[in-house]
């Protein structure tokens, strides 16, 4: 289930990536109003409409897949530092060694003389 929805997330951003290319900016049409000539694929109004919705329908379904994703990864590992592996809480704590005879401290000795 996880590959399809990132197969589909994929194919859904490459689309929304393709779609925003292909429509013009605000400003396109201020070049036709000083004599320059419109030269656009859908007419004077073209496609915008349309690509307009179908941008904001791709839009959605980029989130829905983003969220989809989301919510897959946060099930199947619950940290990145904890890894594939058993989970942190049930690995054996590290063996502590043996306490050691008390060492007893030197006994004070003649101090030494103070050097120049």
């Amino acid at each position: 289930m996880h590959t399809i929805v990132v197969i589909i997330h994929v194919i859904v951003s490459l689309a929304l990536v393709s779609i925003v290319l292909l429509q013009h900016g605000k400003g396109a049409g201020i070049g036709a109003a000083f004599g320059g000539s419109s030269q656009t694929v859908f007419g004077s109004t073209g496609a915008a409409p349309f690509l307009a919705k179908l941008t904001a329908v791709v839009a959605i379904l980029f989130m829905c897949t983003s969220l989809g994703l989301t919510f897959m990864g946060r099930q199947q590992a619950p940290s990145v530092m904890q890894g594939p592996g058993k989970p942190a809480a049930t690995q054996p704590a590290p063996a502590t060694p043996a306490p050691a005879a008390p060492v007893q401290p030197a006994p004070p000795g003649p101090a030494a003389p103070p050097s120049k």
